[in-house]
This record gives C-alpha cells, sequence and structure tokens, in this order.
C-alpha cells in the first residue's frame, strides 16, 4: 500500500526513437514530471516536452560502460518518491522488454512507492515496421520470439542458448546482439537452423540515419563485418525477412539520408521541421534568429481601446499574429470584440495564423512580402483617407506603413508587439554537429536568419571532409539578403511558402544525386 506522502513513478517506454511513436500518455506524464530519470536515449528530444523546472537526471549505461548500478537508479527514484514527486523513469522501447522494468517495479512495489506503467513500442516492432518486414505472415510465420544478445552488462557470460530456438519456425527478434553475434549465428546453425535463412540488421531504427543490412543466416557475420553497421541494432532473423511484397517505405522517402538546417526561431521551426521530417530528412534546428515578444502596454492599451475605427488590420508575420491575439483575449472575452474591420496577411502562413482563430482573412498577395501587399491594397482596395492597423515587429516596423502613408494617402497606425535578435550559437550541441557532419542544405527563410548566418559563418565552419551544403531561399527578400552577403543561391522556392519550400528542396537535391 502506497504511503500518502510519497510521489509517484512513472516507467515510461520511449519507443524506438521516432517521436510519433511515442504514446499520447507518455507525452503527458514526461510533461507533467518533477524530475525525469533516463538512460541514453536514441532521441535526446524528448526531453525537450519536459517543464523548464523539472529535474533531468542522467543514468544511462552501455555495454562495456556501466554509469549507474542498476541498485543506484532505484535508490534515485526512491530518494526522488520520498520527496514527494512526480518522477518519471523514462527507458527507450518498452519498460517491460529487456529494459528490467520487472526489477524496478518490485523495488518500487517493496518500498510502498505508487507507480504506473505506461507501454511503449519497443524496438523489434519499429525496426521491423520501418524495414517493411512483417513479423508474422499466415504462410510462413505464426510465432516471433524476443531474444537479447546481451541479458545483463553486469554479467559476463550468456545463459541463454539459442540452439534451443533454431526449429521453432519462429521470427526470432534478436536485441542487443551486435556484440555477440558470431556466437548468435553459429548456435543456430548448429542448432539446424537453415543457412539460407533470411535475414537483417536495423540500426537507429525509425530515426533519419536508419540503416539496414540484408543477408542470409550463413553470410550475415561475413556481410555484417563488411558494412558500417554498429550497435544499437536489431537483429531479425526468418522467412518473412524475404516477404515479396516488402517495402523500404521509410528509407524511400525522398529525403531520406539528408541533413537539412532549419534556420527559423525555435518557435518558429515546428512546421518546416515537421514537412521535411515526413520526406525523410534528418533535421537540424539551428535557430539564427530569437523572436520574443515587446511591446510598449501603454500603446497597446490605446490600440485596442480604438480598435472599432480602423477599417483594416494588417498582419506582417505570423509572430504578430501570435502575439496580437494573446494580448486581445486578455483584454476581451469575445473575438467579436474585434469589429467589422477587414484583415490583411503579408502571406500565406501568416494567413493561416489568423484563420487558426476562425476569422476569415481577406487579402493575401501572391507573393509573400509587403511590397506586394501595398500594391494589391493600393490598386484593388483603394486607401486613401482609410484608417489602418500595421502589426509589426522591430525589423523594418515602418517600411509597410510609410508606402501606404505616402503612395495610398492612408492614415497608418503601427503596433510593434516582438522583437527579432540574432543569437549565437558558438556553443549550440547542433551547431557541433553542423560543424562535424555538416549537411546536404540550409533553409533560410527570411532576411534576418542570412544576417544572422553571415555573422557566425567562421564560428560555424564546417570541418573539410563533410558535405558543405547548398543555400535555399524561401523568396526573393531572402535571396537579396544572401546576395547582399556574397552567399550563393543553389535554389529559391518558386512561391515563398514551406511547402513550395519543401518540395523544391527535394527537386534541388535530386537533381543535385542525379549530376554526381
Amino acid at each position: 500500500m502506497s504511503n500518502k506522502s510519497m510521489g509517484m513513478v512513472y516507467l515510461v517506454g520511449a519507443g524506438p526513437g521516432d517521436l510519433g511513436l511515442l504514446t499520447v500518455r507518455a507525452q503527458d506524464r514526461i510533461a507533467q514530471a518533477d524530475a525525469i530519470v533516463y538512460d541514453k536515449l536514441a532521441n535526446p528530444q524528448l526531453l525537450e516536452w519536459a517543464r523548464d523546472d523539472a529535474e533531468k537526471i542522467y543514468v544511462g549505461k552501455s555495454a562495456g560502460q556501466h554509469s549507474i548500478p542498476q541498485s543506484e537508479i532505484q535508490a534515485i527514484l526512491l530518494e526522488q518518491a520520498e520527496k514527494g514527486r512526480k518522477v518519471v523513469r523514462l527507458k527507450g522501447g518498452d519498460p517491460f522488454i529487456f529494459g528490467r522494468g520487472g526489477e524496478e517495479i518490485e523495488f518500487l512495489h517493496t518500498h510502498s512507492i505508487a507507480y504506473e506503467i505506461v507501454p511503449g513500442v519497443t524496438a523489434a516492432l519499429g525496426a521491423a515496421a520501418y524495414a517493411g518486414v512483417p513479423l508474422t505472415h499466415r504462410e510462413q510465420s505464426s510465432a516471433i520470439t524476443f531474444l537479447t544478445g546481451h541479458e545483463d552488462p553486469e554479467k559476463q557470460t550468456l545463459q541463454l542458448d539459442f540452439r534451443q530456438h533454431a526449429k521453432t519456425g519462429a521470427t526470432l527478434c534478436i536485441y542487443m546482439g551486435v556484440g555477440q553475434l558470431p556466437r548468435i549465428v553459429s548456435e543456430l546453425l548448429e542448432g539446424g537452423l537453415n543457412p539460407d535463412t533470411p535475414a537483417t540488421m536495423i540500426q537507429w531504427a525509425t530515426l533519419p540515419d536508419q540503416s539496414t543490412l540484408d543477408s542470409s543466416l550463413g553470410a550475415l557475420v561475413k556481410d555484417h563485418e563488411a558494412s558500417h553497421i554498429g550497435a544499437p541494432a536489431i537483429i531479425i532473423i526468418g522467412q518473412v525477412v524475404r516477404y515479396p511484397a516488402r517495402n523500404n517505405w521509410f528509407s524511400a522517402r525522398p529525403l531520406f539520408g539528408k541533413r537539412i538546417v532549419v534556420t527559423r526561431a525555435r518557435e518558429q521551426a515546428a512546421r518546416l521541421t515537421q514537412l521535411l521530417t515526413e520526406q525523410g530528412a534528418d533535421v537540424l534546428e539551428l535557430p539564427f534568429i530569437k523572436v520574443e515578444p515587446k511591446f510598449d502596454p501603454k500603446v497597446v492599451a490605446e490600440v485596442f481601446a480604438e480598435l472599432a475605427v480602423y477599417e483594416w488590420i494588417i498582419f506582417s508575420s505570423a509572430n504578430g499574429v501570435r502575439t496580437f491575439f494573446e494580448l486581445f483575449f486578455k483584454a476581451y472575452p469575445d473575438i467579436r470584440c474585434l469589429g467589422p474591420m477587414r484583415i490583411a496577411a503579408v502571406g500565406r502562413t501568416t494567413a493561416e495564423a489568423i484563420e487558426s482563430h476562425k476569422l476569415k482573412v481577406d487579402l493575401v498577395p501572391k507573393k509573400a512580402n509587403g511590397d506586394a501587399l501595398v500594391n494589391q491594397l493600393i490598386e484593388q482596395e483603394g486607401v486613401e483617407s482609410i484608417k489602418m492597423l500595421v502589426v509589426t515587429g522591430n525589423l523594418n516596423q515602418r517600411a509597410l506603413a510609410d508606402r501606404l502613408e505616402k503612395e495610398g494617402k492612408a492614415i497608418v497606425d503601427t503596433l510593434p508587439l516582438y522583437e527579432t535578435t540574432r543569437t549565437d550559437l558558438s556553443k549550440d550541441p547542433q551547431a557541433k554537429r553542423f560543424r562535424e557532419n555538416g549537411a546536404d542544405a540550409i533553409l533560410f527563410t527570411s532576411a534576418s536568419t542570412v544576417h544572422s548566418y553571415a555573422e557566425q559563418a567562421e564560428a560555424l565552419k564546417i570541418e573539410p571532409e563533410a558535405p558543405q551544403p547548398a543555400l535555399g531561399s524561401i523568396g526573393p527578400m531572402t535571396s537579396a539578403a544572401l546576395e547582399k552577403h556574397k552567399l550563393a543561391i543553389d535554389f529559391q522556392a518558386p512561391q515563398s511558402n514551406l511547402e513550395h519550400f519543401v518540395v523544391e528542396t527535394i527537386s534541388h537535391l535530386k537533381n543535385t544525386q542525379s549530376d554526381s
């Protein structure tokens, strides 16, 4: 029976690596945790879902390098629970499949600590799915056996006899078997398993750098020695590996194996990162700029008090939309308080941010820039003597308003709501990876990201042997900034939106690969 003064321990399966395979419950538990006790995770981005004030305790272990013994890990769980905290024990894959979850719940039970189990997608299931291998098939295999090639990192020998599993007819899924591969193969052959039995090894399953080695049981050791496959890897042995309809759908995606740098501010990067990841890219987020709310409360109050007098409200970016409506809903309880004004957006991305509040956007120029928006307002709508509000940031905040006033004879107020500043990436872990491993492309989404990149070019210099990236621009204004810094433009999106930018990235890298 649990002690009410104690906290709660959640044994959470983190899955095989792909963040999309994490359960909703797992994400919820991570977000609510006071402390997270975690192993060497396949995807460290999981920790970004934790609260800023959550304590993160690394207890990673690997064969031959035992950071913290299991007994000490359990002592940490006890110590954290005794403080009355919500503790997440975050484990790769599933807690109960070669994850020592059973030992941990025995310990928790002995000490009367309440716990909850959150299952995860185990590595074998993720690896098989992402390599296109059906683990069972009506005609080829009706059973699955999960085996470990490394029962306990603290043991020097294996108790498991693989010969016993050679004649079961089951699909064999072997975890942590790379270091013991010669012995595992030898015992399976001694047990009578046909050397022609199909086999595959899958390293970094479900991640953008997933690698697959297809072979047969008899040739697996030799083929592995000639390959670049290492730990961590899952070994799958059985007839299903050569399933006729097998399709490596994951590695067939157009950007698989391509490392792409996203330069947007972190709070803006999610959509572009998602689009690229869906196409198979390994995305490096290097936020060359930082966007933060910055406004004069007195000016905001004055503008909001006179909202009804504006005939147009113009948003120059999604950042302005975000901050505007955060402030608006603090001042007013109902979206109808916005009044009958018409709404314009500088581009499709900004328009989508407005439409998320169930508002119709009356004008979006075909070309996503301020000049195109002003031209359309003046030529098609007529703005002379019309009262307008421009929501903007600290960069070029008067440019759009000045043209409306001078050329369109409009009456324009500006409302600066955010500040864009350049970031220092010299110590960023992602920047270190960029310098060491290079990239296939860098995607610039604004002139400000270009300026920041140019300033930090020396600190971000890539190792000579690493791939040198192509430079992509989202549109004319960004391209102008690249030209100003004498940076070559390798490709530009035909339309200034994220979807077209991703399509153009795919096209450029495909053509580059064809030419090489």
